[in-house]
């Protein structure tokens, strides 16, 4: 007997994220949108970019090695995504430097907080027995929490000492370095795996 998860609990749990992530995207984009807020609407390009990676975690669990290094590097390009997204929203923002409206923004952002810690909260017993796939799953589920966070500050910074658009312009550009890191982390861990198949198939030089 083990006490590690198994991969039919790996997959019941990520496929319980794809759904969590997928649901909140839509009530964050929507917000987001109509408030004119960088942040919040890069956040909720990570809510589909969260769904998108538990998905594919769903249907590659139980791939051999080789096929999941590779997953787990398309993990790390999805990862970008919303960092482009953010980077998009901040560039047609400094034409229009408006404040969001900061209330609307945290209570947003608060909502967000709650789905990400029980999102990450699901995958702690995963994320180091799943590879690429599930560490990418954890990471970005913990990064969430950190940005929600963020949010949440920036709203009342807003509200109370800036009431200006630059805390959600410049918390939107901080997204960008996050998810950097982020998919930066996945993509070695994948290249690791990839070496470990090479090595299995003897692809790989001793010498």
């Amino acid at each position: 007997m083990t006490d590690q998860p198994s991969l039919s609990a790996l997959r019941r749990t990520v496929l319980l994220v794809a759904l969590l992530n997928l649901g909140y995207f839509f009530v964050e984009a929507g917000v987001g949108w109509s408030i004119g807020s960088v942040s919040l609407f890069a956040d909720s390009v990570d809510f589909l970019e969260d769904t998108a990676v538990n998905l594919l975690i769903f249907v590659a669990t139980g791939w051999p090695l080789a096929h999941r290094a590779k997953a787990g590097k398309t993990m790390a390009v999805i990862i970008m995504v919303p960092a482009a997204a953010a980077l998009w929203q901040a560039v047609t923002k400094f034409s229009n430097p408006e404040a969001p409206d900061p209330l609307s923004l945290m209570l947003t952002a608060g909502g967000a907080v709650v789905v990400n810690t029980v999102s990450a909260a699901l995958l702690l017993r995963h994320r180091d027995h799943g590879g690429s796939m599930s560490k990418a799953a954890w990471l970005a589920a913990r990064n969430d929490v950190v940005v929600n966070l963020g949010i949440l500050a920036m709203g009342a910074l807003t509200l109370t000492l800036v009431p200006n658009a630059w805390p959600d312009l410049l918390l939107g550009l901080g997204i960008v370095v996050l998810n950097f890191h982020a998919a930066k982390e996945v993509w070695e861990v994948a290249e690791e795996e990839d070496l470990a198949a090479k090595a299995l198939a003897g692809e790989v030089d001793d010498d």
